[in-house]
């Protein structure tokens, strides 16, 4: 199972919503946390040195801003999560 990401916003952030979508595209999960409601989290990303959002935070390091490039990397880098797919039932030779 993946781990999902933890996403810092802001409201009405351009990039914050670019990186979100882009996140959504590739099919990566992640937690969202809104800088505006949230001191622990704001004191949090400044302690990382980020001062601007969008802040994404994965298992190995974080950043800040849209960046296409590191959103490739995590959803290549990424296990596919299996399918809950119906299994077939054999069906005897009488139909049964």
């Amino acid at each position: 199972m993946n781990t999902p990401l933890t996403v810092y916003t802001l409201p009405n952030c351009v990039q914050c919503t670019m990186t979100k979508r882009a996140l959504d595209t590739a099919g990566v999960t992640y937690v969202l946390v809104d800088l505006a409601n949230d001191e622990r989290a704001v004191n949090l990303v400044k302690e990382l040195g980020h001062t601007s959002a969008p802040v994404v935070i994965t298992e190995a390091a974080s950043w800040s801003g849209f960046r296409p490039d590191k959103i490739a990397a995590v959803a290549s880098a990424r296990v596919p999560e299996p399918v809950n797919e119906p299994v077939d039932e054999p069906v005897s030779e009488n139909g049964q």
